[in-house]
């Protein structure tokens, strides 16, 4: 009996997660996805052309585009697809609606859902302050503290360090999965070709590769981190996504490294947006 209504659960759970509301939402969230990250690649390359010493991560973006003209009714609209995005994520996680299978491969995936849905997640209450002027509203900088907040939280459970590591293998398989999609030769097969022109779809495809590529250089690198923090035991080497541009901005032409992975960024921004409008859902 308890099975049957696990399974009814997770039947109306796929349903729901095909429907046109979690659709639109989706693609809301991938707009809003877009928008954070070509706004984080635009202000790295401000850093990376030595115009300013602030490098971004995905609240200092949320706060830039809250300060630009109707700003606040850009972020109402982020603030949607933060919440959509996450819901999606919690979704393709809990009910498996892309069925991924129970082997090690598919349980790893669906985690990887369920920390992309909580990582936008924590998201959306910074935004949500910020579009009404309260306090810890997004701001540059906050997000590593956040996340090093959560870290130190759970070195204080029980196999606190196993937990950690198991979070930046988690991070580390997914930046070197992007990684793969992005160099593999079939990329991304979920856009409505019959939509598009051949060039459209080619244009799409090379921005999809290179910002696919930039973003994964940057989760593998914050799941390396991560692995460092779980064998020391200390949140203080966990590094977020503006640590990771500083580290790479340090290194030998450094500038130049910084500025291909910012042009990176934007390019999986544009491709994000570009998604929302041509994205196809497979059952």
């Amino acid at each position: 009996m308890e099975k049957e209504v696990i399974n009814e659960i997770k039947k109306k759970g796929r349903i729901l997660a095909f429907s046109s509301i979690s659709k639109n939402l989706a693609r809301i969230g991938y707009g809003a996805r877009g928008l954070i990250y070509a706004t984080v690649g635009l202000l790295a390359i401000n850093v990376a052309l030595g115009n300013s010493k602030i490098l971004p991560d995905q609240q200092g973006a949320i706060a830039s585009i809250g300060q630009q003209l109707m700003g606040r009714i850009l972020l109402g609209i982020v603030l949607i697809g933060l919440i959509g995005y996450s819901l999606l994520g919690l979704t393709r996680a809990f009910f498996n609606p892309l069925h991924k299978g129970k082997n090690i491969k598919g349980i790893l995936e669906r985690i990887g859902f369920f920390i992309s849905a909580v990582a936008y997640g924590i998201l959306i209450i910074p935004t949500y302050n910020f579009i009404f002027g309260m306090s810890n509203a997004a701001q540059s900088g906050a997000q590593s503290i956040q996340m090093k907040n959560i870290i130190s939280t759970i070195f204080l459970m029980p196999f606190g360090k196993w937990i950690v590591g198991i979070i930046g293998i988690i991070f580390l398989g997914y930046g070197l999965s992007q990684l793969y999609k992005g160099l593999r030769h079939n990329f991304e097969e979920k856009i409505k070709h019959y939509t598009l022109t051949p060039k459209q779809v080619k244009v799409i495809k090379i921005m999809g590769r290179f910002g696919t590529i930039a973003r994964a250089i940057v989760f593998t690198l914050i799941g390396i981190f991560l692995l460092f923090a779980a064998y020391h035991a200390s949140s203080h080497r966990v590094k977020g996504i503006d640590d990771v541009l500083l580290i790479i901005l340090n290194q030998p032409y450094g500038p130049w490294l910084l500025g291909i992975v910012a042009v990176g960024l934007i390019a999986f921004g544009f491709y994000s947006l570009l998604s929302s409008f041509w994205f196809k859902f497979k059952r």
